[in-house]
């Protein structure tokens, strides 16, 4: 095979799918992308066999063919080549050769028959979603993801179309068992069943999902086949396997008896936070807040480096109220909203808060609190 490109455009797509290919070494052809050049396009391909990736990209094909070659060496070696046309070629044995002005590199690739099989996608329907929306809501559940190995049901984000007072809302939802983060918004068009059961995208999955939201505002097309879904924008498709297993019932964390609302600018709480954080133990980041009508009192305190306090105004007429949590929790829902108000729902010391915008409903958080 023998094609020619420019330098951006095929740096542009090896790093799109550097955070897909696998780089713990435990079949050496997932650490490979295929190369396939044909009728005046290259589509690039990519796979750790949960989450895969193809993109196509115009070329000058002088021969057709295939190939697959270190997608993390050939990219490390584009991005550095002058801002000149690229020939790429291969040679016998699956050697692969790259020039480009007065450089020239022979590295060795492996063959394409090895390189795993990546489903052709169909016809089978697809429905439209705005970009910005689920880049939106990724970012309102993705802190929130399970990184525990073991707790395989909870590591990704549960993503569930329902009908409610007439109106067609998608649901994202994500825990690790210490918080949750539900995000909604109000859709368009006919879901699959597989979104209207609800189903879990696999963690790295969402992590491309969102990177692709970030690549102009077209459209996203959503889809299913098989166990997988379907992911398509423009002239990339990203096929990801579900994960297999029964997410827990989000409504019964979501506490229904908190009656004491506060309301707190949340610029203001989070640079507090970020100050008392830095005195609070490594581990747990603990931090205690006192609610005493209009203020809140916020300390943290570490026998070995000292203590600190911070007070805030605040909007609650409720009675005096402590509890204690963990201030990276907050701190994570803070940074994910705009939003000039929050809102802190709570019943006791020791039950569930919810955090959420103070003028909006789309968003709610969900925080476990701790025993200090």
């Amino acid at each position: 095979m023998e094609f020619r490109i420019d330098r951006d455009t095929f740096s542009k797509a090896l790093q799109k799918i550097q955070g897909i290919v696998e780089k713990r070494n435990t079949m050496p052809i997932l650490s490979n992308a295929l190369l396939e050049v044909n009728d005046g396009t290259l589509s690039v391909t990519a796979t750790d066999l949960e989450v895969g990736i193809k993109s196509l990209y115009p070329v000058n094909v002088i021969q057709p063919g295939k190939i697959t070659i270190s997608a993390k060496k050939i990219f490390e070696i584009i991005k550095e080549l002058p801002d000149k046309e690229i020939q790429f070629s291969t040679k016998d044995n699956d050697w692969v050769e790259i020039k480009c002005g007065k450089s020239k590199f022979t590295i060795v690739g492996l063959s394409p028959d090895e390189f795993p099989y990546f489903p052709k996608v169909g016809d089978q329907q697809f429905v439209a979603i705005d970009s910005a929306i689920l880049r939106e809501m990724i970012e309102k559940t993705g802190y929130a993801i399970c990184t525990d190995e073991t707790k395989y049901n909870l590591n990704g984000v549960y993503v569930k179309v329902v009908e409610e007072e007439g109106k067609t809302i998608i649901r994202m939802v994500a825990t690790d068992g210490h918080r949750l983060s539900i995000a909604e918004k109000e859709v368009s068009g006919t879901f699959a069943p597989e979104l209207q059961k609800g189903v879990i995208f696999p963690r790295k999955g969402i992590q491309e999902l969102r990177r692709i939201t970030e690549e102009g505002e077209a459209n996203l097309l959503i889809g299913f086949m098989d166990n997988s879904v379907v992911i398509r924008k423009d002239q990339t498709v990203i096929v990801m396997r579900l994960v297999d297993g029964e997410f827990p019932d989000y409504t019964r964390v979501v506490p229904t008896g908190n009656d004491k609302r506060i309301r707190i600018n949340r610029e203001d709480l989070l640079h507090s936070l970020k100050r008392m954080a830095i005195l609070s133990s490594e581990k747990f980041k603990g931090i205690k807040c006192d609610f005493n009508g209009n203020l809140l009192e916020i300390s943290s305190s570490n026998p070995e480096l000292g203590e600190g306090r911070d007070d805030l105004d605040i909007i609650y007429d409720g009675p005096q109220l402590t509890s204690r949590f963990n201030a990276r929790y907050i701190l994570d829902v803070l940074s994910v909203l705009n939003d000039k108000e929050i809102e802190l729902v709570l019943k006791d010391e020791m039950s569930p808060a919810i955090l959420q915008p103070a003028d909006a409903t789309d968003f709610k958080a969900v925080i476990m609190p701790m025993r200090l």
